[in-house]
């Protein structure tokens, strides 16, 4: 039988990709570890726990994985779904999909069967690894591992139309797929490589949240594939990341503020030496100014860089500390793409009002699965509110008008209160978000009932459908209905109604 990884069928999701290795310092990304691995085939790629995987070992591992993902279907352009805690198995599915030519779909290993099932039906993934898939589709088990008794040598060159495939809550209530819009070629994924500062080489880049996550993913792999050796971590509590910084002499750090606000509480219980980290990187979430001014003065004003942009990378703020101390609040000049502050028609408004934050679609565009962008005459909005300064600078005002934030992770509330209507004693249900000192914010479900019920009994049918963050923290009844005969609620007013002062 000929060997399936050598024959793929290209997909129709995407415009057809040249197979060829390309051009010496633009290569396939499967191809860019191969490499790596040739040069210094002994040198560390992955620690985890007390695993340690060597360049050659994750690059056989991921040939391995490549023909597995291969024989079961995978093949150019298609998605895999990777639902794989943190560790080496992941990285060596999500690089054994590249070697096909296909785009790895990150996901939650803990994801419902309820979320599983509409992420599935609109991205039809050739494979799904680590979940059991729930229409009988090939699927791999969430022990899952590259059997070590398949042929670990090298494979064709295969250019995946697009790198990744990032999944996101709707704002309508249903998942969505943002689909990047740069192919798989070394310097086309890690041309942003400088600006957050990932040098790669004898960078040791620690792992701190949950790789479904967008920015974890994105920046590990930029990373790894510029040489750099990643701590992959799963447990994200304060202790354990600065012990993990101290022994492995971490030299970036990638933190949402919660973990930032955890460092901090721990920081005199807690011996560790950070002194060797030279990038301490946040993103996700609003920083609270204590929690960030604190981090300026451990870490150093120098060291800490906040990045704001979209999954869907339209444009980009960044800043660094020293120049945050100038512009208090601020996420920085834009340093991607284009930006500007307009009405909710895109309207351009004056210098300093606040509005909407538009950004222009770039040249290479991403692309939704199961989602529309929000756009007028080349210029797309996230529904974030901010006001530009005099100096070229954003302050945003909330990140998103419904969007709850819960240490990083985008909660969507119609996604919950779809999930809490379903239960049989919900007669209607809204859904905002309070503030919480350790996670940003906490989800606070109000509800009409029909007839009594407990909290507990709630939370546990909201969790059959939905992942954990989602699930709410506090519940409030009420003896009225939460929405108008329009079928709309006001949730930004519910929330003012229930804020402190």
């Amino acid at each position: 039988m000929s060997d399936p990884v050598r024959d793929p069928s290209a997909a129709d999701r995407d415009a057809p990709v040249d197979q060829a290795s390309g051009a010496a310092d633009d290569p396939p990304l499967g191809l860019a570890l191969d490499r790596l691995a040739a040069a210094e085939p002994d040198r560390p790629a992955l620690l985890h726990r007390e695993e340690v995987v060597t360049r050659a070992e994750l690059a056989a591992a991921s040939n391995r994985a490549a023909r597995e993902l291969a024989e079961l279907g995978a093949r150019e352009g298609s998605l895999v779904t990777i639902g794989l805690p943190n560790g080496p198995a992941f990285y060596a599915a999500v690089v054994g999909a590249w070697k096909v030519g296909a785009i790895p779909q990150p996901v939650s290993a803990k994801l419902p069967a309820a979320e599983l099932a509409a992420l599935i039906e609109i991205a039809d993934p050739a494979v799904v690894v680590g979940l059991s898939a729930p229409d009988g589709r090939p699927s791999l088990p969430a022990d899952w591992r590259p059997d070590p008794a398949r042929d670990a040598g090298p494979l064709p060159p295969a250019v995946p139309p697009r790198w990744k495939a990032p999944t996101s809550g709707g704002s309508t209530g249903r998942p969505k797929i943002i689909l990047a819009g740069n192919a798989g070629r070394l310097e086309t994924v890690t041309k942003s490589a400088e600006r957050m500062r990932i040098r790669g080489g004898d960078e040791v880049f620690a792992v701190t949240a949950p790789l479904h996550h967008n920015a974890p993913f994105m920046f590990s792999l930029i990373s790894l594939l510029r040489g750099g050796t990643l701590v992959v971590l799963d447990r994200f509590d304060g202790e354990t990341v600065l012990r993990a910084v101290d022994r492995h002499r971490v030299t970036w750090l990638y933190a949402v503020p919660t973990l930032m606000g955890r460092l901090l509480r721990v920081r005199d219980s807690v011996p560790a030496d950070v002194s060797s980290v030279e990038t301490l990187l946040h993103v996700g979430a609003p920083c609270p100014e204590h929690v960030k001014r604190g981090c300026l003065e451990w870490f150093g004003a120098r060291t800490v860089l906040e990045l704001y942009a979209g999954t869907e990378s339209q444009a980009a703020c960044m800043i660094d500390g020293v120049d945050w101390l100038a512009h208090p609040g601020s996420v920085g000049p834009v340093v991607s793409g284009e930006m500007r502050i307009g009405d909710s028609d895109g309207v351009p408004l004056p210098v300093g009002e606040l509005g909407e934050v538009w950004m222009k679609v770039p040249e290479e565009p991403y692309r939704y699965l199961g989602a529309t962008a929000r756009g007028r005459d080349g210029w797309e909005s996230l529904g974030d509110l901010g006001r530009m300064d005099a100096d070229g600078y954003l302050h945003l005002a909330d990140r998103r008008s419904d969007l709850i934030l819960v240490g990083g992770s985008n909660v969507y509330p119609a996604e919950v209160e779809g999930a809490l209507d379903a239960h049989p004693a919900v007669l209607s249900s809204c859904v905002i978000g309070l503030p919480d000192d350790d996670l940003g914010s906490r989800v606070h479900a109000i509800v009409q009932l029909a007839e009594p019920v407990t909290d507990e009994d709630l939370r546990a049918h909201v969790a059959t459908l939905l992942a954990g963050p989602k699930v709410p923290a506090t519940i409030e009844r009420v003896d009225h209905p939460l929405r108008e005969d329009t079928g709309k609620v006001r949730r930004s007013a519910l929330r003012a109604a229930r804020l402190p002062g």
